[in-house]
């Protein structure tokens, strides 16, 4: 009787994080759909190639080194991993299977890098963009992912992240940030004295319905992050995540058509949809401690956060498109320093020393890397190109012919 619980235990953990990555897995359609809608009708067919090969390049990176460096026979503690290939073997008592394991982490890979391709949108050559993948996947979003989840120093020290508004978040939004400085503005977008001049998406629908994908895939992403489901405990635990991880995405929905409403006088669908972002990823670092109470007022902050960062971002000039670097960096980076005022076993300093290894890491690193490839085959495509549209410059198909020709 005993074997045959265990058994049924194995085989609904194993079921359970299989369901969890597929809804993360089609996350990568909410950013698709997102993206596609938040660029001009000339951008469209390249965003959504890019969001369909660097997903096939995610995978088969954390396939072939990402998962190993992240978890397999590393030092307990240490920061430098060690460096096999593939996903190791099955441990003898595994409450669960290890293909599943590592088919709800790679998912978690796919969207760091997803979070990259808003943020260069329209400017940025689309190779270069896919040659940068192969190793944010592979070897820098692995590594410090093994500083924390995978038992490295970070986690010693304390620091928590749940299921990745930093480790997934802040660490994407890092990359991009890295991008966004090399890359410059696209043209036409800031004028003389300061003026800003805002440049209409494509596709609202599309846009929307982006979001309400993501927001979805999110009860994977968070619901997923409890490891199991088999117990009275943990079911119960997976229960509370979804309530808290609905109601932050609430609550910054609510909070940034309010402010939309004040500021502007109008309800700013663009930024409504981040403000449900906002609150999604802020909620990420631990969906689990707090009240629904205090979910509410996570996600609230988060969209009044992410109204006004986009506005700074703006004003200094760093060109993105469809907010990444406010949803993902500015409000992972909230989610992670709010967590010790509802989970008491972790501690400020330690949220703060780890948020900064992260940004740290990740943006230098990036930084290296997107120069590298600067100097070796360029980032931006020539002004004649950006013009004509990424659509015909980089994939020959126009996403609307018979409304562009």
């Amino acid at each position: 009787m005993e074997s045959t619980v265990t058994e049924l235990k194995f085989a609904l953990d194993t079921f359970y994080f299989l369901m969890s990555g597929v809804l993360v897995m089609w996350m990568g359609a909410g950013f698709a759909m997102l993206e596609a809608g938040l660029v001009r009708t000339k951008n469209t067919t390249e965003i959504l190639t890019k969001n369909m090969t660097l997903y096939a390049i995610s995978c088969t990176m954390f396939l072939l080194v990402g998962y190993n460096i992240m978890y397999v026979n590393n030092v307990p503690g240490g920061w430098l991993p060690s460096l096999h290939t593939l996903i190791g073997t099955q441990a003898k008592g595994a409450t669960h299977s290890l293909a599943s394991d590592f088919f709800f982490q790679v998912v978690f890979a796919a969207t760091a890098m997803s979070i990259v391709s808003g943020a260069v949108a329209e400017r940025m050559k689309l190779w270069s963009f896919l040659i940068f993948s192969i190793l944010l996947t592979g070897f820098i979003y692995p590594l410090e992912g093994y500083w924390t989840w995978g038992g490295g120093f970070l986690s010693a020290a304390g620091f928590h992240d749940f299921a990745g508004s930093g480790i997934v978040h802040l660490a994407g939004a890092s990359a991009a940030l890295a991008a966004v400085i090399l890359l410059g503005a696209r043209r036409g977008k800031y004028g003389k004295n300061g003026a800003i001049n805002p440049i209409q998406g494509s596709n609202m629908p599309l846009a929307t319905l982006g979001t309400f994908i993501l927001w979805m895939g999110w009860f994977g992403f968070n619901g997923g992050s409890e490891l199991q489901l088999s117990d009275v405990k943990s079911a119960s635990a997976v229960a509370r995540i979804f309530v808290n991880t609905n109601a932050s995405a609430c609550a910054g929905t609510i909070a940034v058509l309010i402010i939309s409403k004040l500021k502007w006088g109008k309800a700013d669908l663009t930024v409504i949809l981040n403000g449900a972002l906002a609150g999604l990823v802020s909620i990420t670092a631990d969906p689990s401690s707090p009240s629904p109470l205090m979910a509410i007022g996570i996600g609230a902050v988060a969209g009044v956060l992410v109204v006004y960062s986009i506005i700074a971002f703006d004003k200094l000039k760093l060109d993105d498109p469809v907010g990444a670097l406010s949803v993902h960096g500015v409000c992972g980076l909230f989610g992670l320093l709010v967590v010790p005022l509802s989970n008491k076993d972790v501690s400020f300093t330690a949220q703060l020393y780890g948020s900064a290894i992260i940004f740290g890491f990740v943006f230098v690193t990036s930084g290296i890397v997107w120069f590298i490839i600067k100097a070796i085959v360029g980032l931006r495509v020539s002004a004649e190109g950006e013009a004509m549209g990424m659509d015909l410059v980089d994939c020959g198909i126009e996403a609307y012919p018979e409304f562009t020709s």
